[in-house]
C-alpha cells in the first residue's frame, strides 16, 4: 500500500461526511480504520460503500479536448497514445476544491489551463524521455483550484499554465 492510496482513502472519507453521507462519530472511525491501515485490504472496507466517480478519457492518435463549461470530475483518467490532449480548466464547471488528473501519454502531448488561483502538483508524474513543465504554482492561492497530475509519460510532453484571460 502506498500513502496515495491512504490519502484517496481519507479524502473520499472526509467528501462522504461533507455532503452528509457519514455521521461524525463514522467519520472519526473511518478516519481512524484509514490512517491507521497497514495494507490494501484493511483500507477497502473503508470505502467500500463510498462513491468513486473516475472519468476516463481515451484515444489513440486522435485529440481530446476539453474546453468552455465542461463538467470536471474530481478524478480523471487520460490515456492517449500518440494524440494531443487539451483540457481548458479556466471556464469549466468544477464542484470541487481538488482535482486529481492522472495521465497516460506514451508519445503524445498534453496542455492543461488552470483558472487564476489555481495550483498544480506534478510531484506524482514519471518521466522517463519526456518533458514537464508546470508555469503555475504547486499550491493555489487561498480558495483557489487544487490540481494534483500523476501518471506516466514514457515519450510524451506535458504543459501547465494559467489561464491568458
Amino acid at each position: 500500500m502506498n500513502e496515495a492510496d491512504r490519502d484517496r482513502a481519507v479524502e473520499l472519507v472526509q467528501q462522504a461526511y461533507a455532503e452528509g453521507r457519514l455521521g461524525s462519530t463514522e467519520l472519526e472511525s473511518r478516519l481512524e480504520r484509514a490512517l491507521t491501515a497497514t495494507c490494501a485490504d484493511e483500507l477497502r472496507p473503508v470505502v467500500a460503500d463510498l462513491p468513486d466517480e473516475t472519468v476516463r478519457l481515451w484515444s489513440v492518435g486522435g485529440h481530446l479536448t476539453r474546453t468552455g463549461d465542461w463538467p470536471v470530475p474530481r478524478r480523471l483518467r487520460v490515456d492517449s497514445q500518440y494524440g494531443r490532449v487539451r483540457l481548458d480548466l479556466s471556464r469549466a464547471h468544477i464542484p470541487h476544491r481538488r482535482v486529481d488528473i492522472e495521465l497516460r501519454l506514451t508519445y503524445g502531448h498534453a496542455t492543461i489551463i488552470l483558472p487564476p488561483g489555481a495550483g498544480a502538483d506534478t510531484n506524482g508524474v514519471h518521466a522517463a524521455w519526456a518533458r514537464v513543465t508546470c508555469k503555475t504554482p504547486a499550491r493555489p492561492r487561498l480558495g483557489g483550484l487544487d490540481v494534483h497530475v500523476t501518471g506516466d509519460l514514457p515519450y510524451g510532453r506535458l504543459t501547465i499554465r494559467a489561464s491568458r484571460k
